[in-house]
């Protein structure tokens, strides 16, 4: 999938183009009349919010199409003074002073929302709406991708692709060599390729890529297989780093070096165990890997989408394309998620 629509709101004047974008997006997914004009009201109050108190904040806007149906998410990103999480989502409770009553409305209307927010470091806040999107298949998975091109591109030269089926999930993220156009078309084409058969071996698709690709720009690519077991299958080839990730530990995963579609050797696949109440995060090199979050208290229990969000907004390099993939087991027997 592409990068986010992105409206940076720094006043008031963004507030009505951030809903717009929101109702399209909405009405040319084909949610109903009402899901389309909770999406106005949420999306406003999100924009509202940021233009008053959190200068420089952003509204990242895309649709998820999960098994149980399609859904607008919206996620407003800052890094300003942080708030009071639980007096702004009190009943009836505004700072903006907008029909919505604040958060707590947002939070009322919302298929799936959550918050984080730390003194002095900023607020992400997680708005997805649509008759079905909070619906899981049995036994499935939370997760979240977030995605953004390089300053004055138009284009995003990474995708990504997440597809799940009972028990099982399967994720890529990848990075087209260079910016632009063809580093996208690279990147699509990959994505083109895993969504075709995306339960095959990661090793075997990265195999499949690099025949596929070579003529184009070449990509960065790394794939994962979530099993029923609870076993990680991951190959990575490039830049993409792929990490599992608890509450006392991180444990980077193995990509070897090359460009599908160039120069690559025999991917190797390796396998992990998937830990209790771990999360699986893919992403770019436009996202530093000295990310950590054992300075961020409790983000590790909050939705993917939160999590990725604050990687991008904190360890984002600022001048490449960047995405952040990130997948949480809601299965009982690893622990579950945020809710």
């Amino acid at each position: 999938m592409r990068a986010h629509i992105a409206v940076p709101v720094s006043g008031q004047s963004q507030v009505g183009e951030a809903r717009r974008a929101a109702v399209r997006m909405a009405d040319e997914t084909g949610l109903s009349q009402t899901d389309s004009g909770t999406v106005a009201v949420v999306v406003t109050e999100l924009a509202t919010n940021l233009s008053k108190y959190a200068s420089g904040g952003k509204i990242l806007l895309q649709v998820l199409r999960r098994p149980s149906g399609p859904c607008v998410e919206a996620l407003a990103i800052d890094a300003g003074p942080g708030m009071d999480v639980e007096r702004c989502l009190r009943d009836g409770f505004s700072t903006s002073g907008t029909p919505g009553t604040g958060l707590g409305a947002v939070r009322r209307m919302a298929t799936e929302f959550d918050i984080y927010s730390r003194p002095g470091a900023g607020t992400v806040v997680l708005a997805r709406v649509g008759a079905t999107c909070g619906a899981t298949i049995q036994r499935g998975f939370q997760w979240a991708a977030v995605s953004a091109p390089a300053p004055h591109e138009l284009v995003c030269g990474d995708a990504w692709s997440v597809r799940e089926r009972d028990g099982e999930i399967a994720l890529m993220v990848a990075d087209g060599l260079g910016h632009g156009p063809l580093a996208a078309a690279a990147a699509d084409r990959a994505v083109e390729l895993f969504e075709a058969d995306a339960f095959d071996a990661p090793a075997a698709f990265c195999e499949r890529a690099n025949r596929e690709l070579s003529g184009s720009r070449g990509a960065a690519l790394a794939a994962a297989h979530v099993t029923q077991n609870a076993l990680v299958r991951y190959a990575g080839v490039g830049n993409i780093a792929g990490s599992l990730v608890t509450a006392s530990q991180s444990r980077g995963m193995v990509s070897q070096n090359g460009t599908v579609g160039l120069h690559m050797r025999k991917a190797h696949q390796v396998d992990y165990p998937w830990p209790a109440r771990a999360l699986l995060i893919l992403h770019s090199d436009g996202v530093s890997n000295r990310w950590s979050l054992d300075a961020y208290e409790g983000l590790i229990g909050h939705h993917p989408a939160v999590v990725a969000s604050v990687l991008l907004r904190d360890f984002g390099r600022g001048r490449d394309d960047a995405t952040v993939v990130a997948v949480r087991s809601d299965r009982r027997d690893t622990g579950g998620g945020h809710e």
